[in-house]
């Protein structure tokens, strides 16, 4: 299928950046990928979060249709991570929205966030409170943990886009820990039956936690799918990342090719090769690396045999038969830039695969922590409906491992249209 034209003019329309710090500090990429082996495995995690994790509630409102009670706990996450989480996000907040009347049981749904869906308005709105009168049935809705950080600003000044590649995992490992003692705390509040769903990111947040509880639970994600590294290298969203920052920062640190990149694990494609035939089949994607590296032809006529029209090099031949990065000559010109940076932050200096190897290391961190094939199989995969956008051009499904092969037996319904049409208009459908 192709992609919506939708979906590209509305990513166009807006002006935030995403990752616009760059990785996230090395050690706490470390941490991550270490804890994210743990949380992997729904043998070695179930024990995490006790059964009686308390939770509190805090305030309760009386409305026409529901009451509306507000909670908050403390992550997991931060004893388990220390420090991991920005201090405003250790304490988890979340809105539990009951009917007045049950009709049988005492079904819940938990409503994780997607992508600047700050504090809980969107989807009590459009969800929440719908389904209380279309069904009777309860909603929790789950604060993201960086949100929170916002909710208080002036909606001008909020904005949706995680400062560090690192704050998406983080948020993950978060919401995976979070979405546990809610559903132990339900449990024992004698809620049931449970589920979880989620849109766009909070479809991947939703799947990834289901994948972590020990019991057959309903699961519906809709418009999201196997893994978030094709969103951020194929889909629209791949333009508002600040590749500049990324580049510059993966090349001047070492450490993230020669420690951080073994510390991943293959999840059943080769994520660095799949990177880097993306970049050699789609020239014209990126800024060209001179622009990058503010480097102008007088630049490049004293670069010498790193140059562009330097001719059949030894650089430019390792280049195209796939070899290592290059490296500029001890005490050139261009060594000397690539060690320092000008008065307004730009990089200048010399490493012609820079692109192409960021691009595959951005792959392979997503494919780390967002693959689900990377996790434990659910329980029960009959119970989980996955609802996608035939023309998504947020969450591309080509080159990827199908939901359906990594979970045998659940089901995919596709609706017509592209990723924001079918927010705009098939929350009923979602619901």
């Amino acid at each position: 299928m192709g992609v919506s034209r939708l979906d590209v003019l509305y990513r166009r329309l807006l002006l935030t950046k995403l990752f616009i710090q760059g990785w996230g500090k090395p050690e706490d990429l470390k941490r991550i990928f270490e804890f994210r082996k743990i949380i992997g495995d729904r043998e070695r995690c179930k024990d995490l979060v006790p059964n009686d994790y308390p939770v509190y509630i805090d305030k309760t409102e009386d409305q026409v249709d529901c009451q509306i009670h507000d909670g908050f706990f403390i992550s997991p996450l931060e004893p388990m991570v220390p420090g991991i989480l920005p201090p405003e996000a250790v304490k988890a907040r979340f809105q539990l929205i009951v009917p007045k009347k049950w009709q049988r049981n005492r079904p819940v749904c938990i409503h994780l966030a997607g992508t600047g869906d700050h504090f809980f308005w969107r989807r009590r709105t459009l969800m929440a409170r719908p389904m209380i009168k279309e069904t009777g049935m309860a909603s929790v809705l789950l604060e993201n943990p960086y949100y929170i950080l916002q909710s208080k600003l002036p909606a001008y000044f909020r904005r949706s886009s995680l400062k560090n590649v690192s704050d998406l995992f983080v948020m993950g490992g978060a919401l995976i820990l979070e979405s546990m003692v809610l559903l132990h705390w339900l449990e024992r509040e004698g809620f049931w039956p449970l589920g979880m769903t989620g849109i766009s990111m909070g479809g991947y947040m939703a799947s990834l936690a289901v994948t972590n509880w020990p019991k057959p639970i309903p699961l519906i994600p809709c418009l999201s799918w196997s893994t978030a590294s094709s969103v951020f290298t194929t889909g629209v969203l791949s333009k508002a990342v600040n590749w500049r920052e990324l580049e510059k920062q993966y090349a001047i640190n070492s450490v993230y090719e020669e420690e951080i990149i073994q510390l991943l694990e293959y999840c059943g494609a080769d994520s660095f090769k799949m990177g880097q035939d993306l970049v050699k089949n789609s020239p014209g994607c990126w800024d060209t690396m001179e622009s990058i590296l503010g480097l102008n032809e007088a630049d490049n006529a004293s670069a010498g045999p790193y140059s562009r029209a330097g001719g059949d090099t030894e650089a430019q031949q390792r280049l195209l038969i796939g070899g290592g990065p290059v490296r500029c000559p001890s005490g050139s010109r261009l060594d000397q830039l690539l060690s320092s940076m000008n008065s307004s932050g730009r990089m200048k200096g010399c490493r012609p695969s820079l692109q192409r190897e960021s691009l595959s290391f951005m792959k392979g961190v997503m494919d780390e922590c967002t693959h689900m094939a990377n996790f434990s199989v659910p329980v029960d995969p009959s119970l989980i409906i996955v609802v996608q956008a035939k023309e998504d051009a947020y969450v591309p499904r080509t080159g990827v491992l199908s939901l359906q092969d990594i979970w045998p037996g659940c089901e995919v319904r596709y609706l017509n249209g592209g990723h924001i049409s079918a927010y705009l208009f098939k929350q009923n459908l979602f619901r």
